[in-house]
């Protein structure tokens, strides 16, 4: 008869990595995350908001000086009607697409290692897509008449045209960002709750206390909360997929050689998970170097897994490109073949960015290869390579999808070539500028990781576990 009293250990291969390093208990999460916003403000963030508010500032100037003197101080040209406009409007949707994934894809397959990550990814996607709605608001040239895409009544009976995907680019992307506001705000409100119940200042205790909207942690608001949070995420998840697809329609629906395409949607949505992530680890690897506080909760395993995901929708935006480039040899469209070949790869020395192709094919599907490799995986420093790799790869995929499909049309007698304005190229960094100036206000005055998400994957709140010392 066996002796009861044996204990069977688990095979080590089949223990899960923890969520949170080093057995850390509820109180050191709470403790850790609400320090980085009640301490002393540190000369390293006002020295980095020195820099980019400065930045964001000159990206402002331009704006108002384009807005006043008309979109002929940009580069663009006849054929080229759309430009750096374009593409760092997709760039910066794309951008944003990791946070709804990670909060509310990964939330609802029951992905407890989105706790330690969610809340920054939910922060970069709201910003992200500020920054991308400047680009289409002051590309119509007269800002002041943009309101006619509302669908409202008017003395002139001008009505938005229902059947472009230009309009449909207007409400996807507002009732995403609306819905990722409730989303972000929902899951920081029993976080504001502790920043309140913990401030000391009179001022912190209002301003936490009106955001909180009265969270008491009792057992009926966290039932309503629970069931809130998922209604949410559900209703995120169909617009991670549809966003991005609807933004390909601007190009898929069109006549275009190298826009009309039905592989657009998939290829969109794979390629703005993508470059997502890869901004994601952009900003998590440097803020766990300067908050070592938080190290045991953004561990190598989050890391492994966000380079996981970076490698197969790698693959996959691999896979879309070489079937882009197989379907314009096997259709046999001269047009289209001209378009891949030598407008873009350049293989007979007639393309004018061929650079901008092959920096596209080497940093979105030959750099994240490296990813098969564990070790690699795991190292703080190649993957932050490889990340800055992947956005600045992204940025070309776009400008190559756009640029060179119309700087190389049907009609050699109408080509144009296209080169940015200093304007442009100073609009587009400013918009770096604001991006990272509104993270480092979020960075200082609200909680960067989910506590009370965290709390819920500590080894102290896991009640099958047995090895806690009390």
């Amino acid at each position: 008869m066996a002796d009861s009293s044996v204990k069977l250990e688990t095979p080590h291969e089949l223990v899960r990595p923890a969520l949170v390093d080093h057995g850390r208990s509820i109180q050191w999460v709470t403790e850790n995350v609400s320090n980085i916003v009640e301490s002393s403000t540190p000369k390293w963030w006002l020295l980095s908001f020195c820099i980019t508010s400065p930045i964001a500032l000159m990206g402002l100037i331009c704006i108002v000086y384009q807005i006043s003197n008309g979109v002929g101080v940009w580069g663009e040209n006849h054929p080229n009607g759309w430009a750096w406009d374009i593409t760092n409007f997709v760039f910066w949707i794309g951008i944003g697409h990791a946070g709804t994934l990670i909060s509310a894809v990964l939330f609802l397959t029951r992905q407890k290692w989105r706790t330690s990550i969610n809340r920054a990814a939910e922060a970069m996607t709201l910003f992200a897509v500020v920054c991308a709605g400047i680009f289409p608001a002051i590309h119509v040239g007269r800002v002041w008449y943009a309101w006619f895409l509302a669908p409202i009544p008017n003395t002139n009976a001008i009505w938005p045209n229902f059947r472009s995907p230009l309009l449909w680019d207007v409400f996807a992307v507002s009732t995403y960002f609306s819905v990722s506001v409730l989303f972000w705000f929902v899951g920081l409100i029993p976080d504001l709750a502790t920043l309140r119940d913990r401030a000391k200042s009179r001022v912190a205790q209002i301003i936490y206390g009106v955001l909180a909207l009265g969270w008491r942690g009792g057992n009926r608001q966290w039932r309503h909360y629970e069931m809130a949070y998922l209604l949410l995420a559900g209703l995120s998840t169909p617009l991670v997929l549809s966003v991005h697809s609807i933004v390909s329609f601007d190009f898929a629906t069109s006549i275009m050689p190298g826009w009309h395409t039905t592989i657009f949607p998939p290829y969109f949505v794979a390629g703005a998970i993508f470059g997502g992530f890869a901004m994601v680890l952009t900003i998590m690897l440097p803020a766990a170097r300067i908050f070592p506080q938080i190290n045991d909760m953004i561990t190598r395993n989050h890391v492994d897994k966000m380079a996981k995901i970076i490698l197969l929708t790698g693959s996959i935006v691999g896979y879309a490109y070489l079937m882009e480039l197989f379907v314009a040899w096997y259709g046999a469209n001269k047009f289209e073949g001209f378009t891949f070949f030598t407008a873009r790869a350049n293989i007979d020395g007639k393309g004018w960015y061929q650079w901008a192709y092959w920096i596209m094919m080497f940093c979105n599907v030959i750099s994240p290869q490296i990813f098969w490799f564990k070790k690699m995986r795991t190292n703080y420093v190649v993957v932050f390579v490889v990340c800055q790799f992947v956005n600045v790869g992204m940025w070309f995929e776009r400008f190559t999808i756009i640029v060179t499909s119309l700087a190389q049309d049907f009609l050699p007698s109408s080509w144009g070539h296209y080169s940015p304005s200093t304007t442009e190229i100073l609009t587009f960094v400013g918009t770096f500028g604001i991006f990272l100036s509104l993270f480092l206000l979020f960075m200082r005055f609200l909680p960067m990781i989910a506590i009370s998400e965290v709390k819920g994957v500590t080894p102290e709140a896991d009640p099958h576990n047995h090895h806690l010392k009390h």
